[in-house]
């Protein structure tokens, strides 16, 4: 691997700053990424090893080394899928959470896709090499229900199904707090956070328009199951939009919940977001017939609600 390297000066306003938590600010690793090329001397303060805990003084030079990665490839796993439907133009399959939807970097195999070229012998072209057939996605720590197309015919039919609004996905989340009114919609415009670039708000210089509505199907201590429905599909639309109104999804740590549940004395976490994708309708592009399928809210998610 050829090294590429950045030199960075601490100025007046980095003094006192930990090594770590200043190459993440200054690069865009993340801080346990930083850690580990501290640990593994690929960090240097001053041409010098250092330690994550540093504090950096005035005029310190940091050479951030970076290691060329080969680009992730897609190549077929065994890895157990549900589907719900499987032909030679589309597959409607579960995402269970936890799981990527393609490969990337740092998400090199165990991906969704790389389960689906081991179970299906056919794939679009469209978004090769690492995306064939991907017409929408699901966050990683967000389970559900989603379509991909096996052809580029059904490819193109989808991307218009979705850019028209017409494909019907319903969303099922547990969100903290008890909204005021049994139903609602939030149509803030959403883009990159001004603050942070890794995230998105709707505090943003570029925001693209956005549309979720949502009801409430139960009330809990201190908590709501809503259904949701998207009028567009923005990224992380439904978790910046909750947490936008007062109430983020629970357990999504990214905008805003801790994680937790209060019940008495004892303090129950909560291991991802509680969000999944219940519902998704849409039209055969070849048949031309209307197809609905529902997934059952997974375990994780029942185990909060007989908690709250």
């Amino acid at each position: 691997m050829d090294p590429q390297g950045l030199c960075i000066v601490a100025s007046d306003g980095d003094v006192s700053n930990r090594l770590d938590v200043f190459v993440a600010l200054k690069t865009d690793l993340t801080r346990s990424q930083a850690q580990r090329l501290i640990e593994s001397g690929h960090i240097r303060v001053n041409d010098s090893p250092s330690t994550k805990d540093y504090r950096l003084k005035k005029g310190d030079e940091v050479y951030v080394e970076f290691q060329k990665r080969a680009e992730p490839t897609l190549l077929p796993e065994p890895i157990p899928l549900s589907f719900y439907y499987i032909d030679d133009y589309i597959a409607i399959v579960e995402k269970p959470a936890g799981m990527v939807v393609y490969p990337s970097l740092g998400h090199d195999s165990g991906t969704l896709l790389n389960g689906l070229c081991y179970h299906s012998k056919k794939l679009a072209t469209v978004g090769l090499p690492l995306r064939p057939g991907i017409v929408h996605r699901l966050d990683k720590d967000t389970s559900g229900i989603m379509v991909i197309a096996l052809d580029d015919i059904a490819y193109y039919d989808l991307i218009e199904q979705f850019r028209h609004r017409t494909v019907n996905r319903r969303y099922l989340a547990i969100i903290h707090g008890s909204p005021r009114h049994d139903y609602g919609e939030v149509a803030y415009p959403i883009g990159r956070s001004k603050g942070d670039r890794k995230k998105m708000s709707i505090k943003t210089n570029r925001g693209k328009d956005a549309l979720t509505t949502w009801r409430v199907l139960r009330r809990y201590n201190n908590a709501s199951l809503i259904e949701l429905k998207l009028g567009t599909g923005r990224t992380h639309q439904i978790r910046v939009h909750m947490a936008a109104i007062g109430h983020p999804v629970l357990g999504d740590r990214v905008y805003g919940s801790k994680g937790l549940i209060q019940r008495g004395s004892i303090t129950y976490p909560v291991r991802r977001q509680m969000l999944h994708a219940a519902t998704l309708g849409i039209v055969h592009p070849i048949t031309r017939q209307y197809l609905e399928f529902q997934s059952e809210m997974p375990l994780d998610m029942t185990e909060c609600l007989k908690v709250l």
